[in-house]
């Protein structure tokens, strides 16, 4: 077994996590997406959530993005971490700096690690609207590479 990338004391390998959540600042952009790219790659053999530090509002960009590669995220309602029916997770991978805060603290009691993958928030891209739709692009693709990098398909 190989220790997965960016998530030290996990071995994925052989031994897939049973769960992970996905948490950044307003779970409308960036943690829905690595929730929505994690189902697809991994189906129902891993549960995926996502939240969010505060209240957030759907994302039409998020939802357009995900659907050029085949991911139907309009059925998304963003939910904070005082919404969570489960705090128990194999792994919490959060976002943002404000989301590792909240993270860390929910899992003080927990054995449980959490990975800090800073990730841009596309939303504050000004410019046309193919300049915005790009930066969510360039976001879910690096997204997706880190998550096949960290949770490999088949592992």
């Amino acid at each position: 077994m190989s220790p997965a990338n960016d998530l030290p004391g996990f071995f994925f390998d052989d031994d897939p996590p049973d769960s992970v959540m996905f948490c950044c600042t307003m779970n409308a952009i960036r943690s829905p997406m690595a929730e929505g790219i994690m189902k697809k790659l991994h189906g129902t053999k891993i549960y995926v959530d996502s939240v969010g530090v505060r209240d957030g509002d759907p994302d039409g960009l998020m939802w357009e993005v995900m659907d050029e590669i085949g991911i139907d995220m309009r059925s998304h309602k963003p939910k904070t971490f005082d919404e969570l029916e489960d705090t128990y997770y194999d792994a919490i991978i959060a976002l943002s700096p404000e989301a590792q805060h909240h993270a860390v603290e929910l899992t003080r009691t927990m054995a449980c690690d959490v990975a800090f993958w800073n990730t841009f928030d596309p939303s504050i891209v000004e410019g046309s609207r193919d300049q915005r739709l790009e930066a969510y692009r360039t976001v879910r693709d690096q997204l997706m590479q880190r998550i096949l990098k960290t949770f490999p398909v088949g592992g």
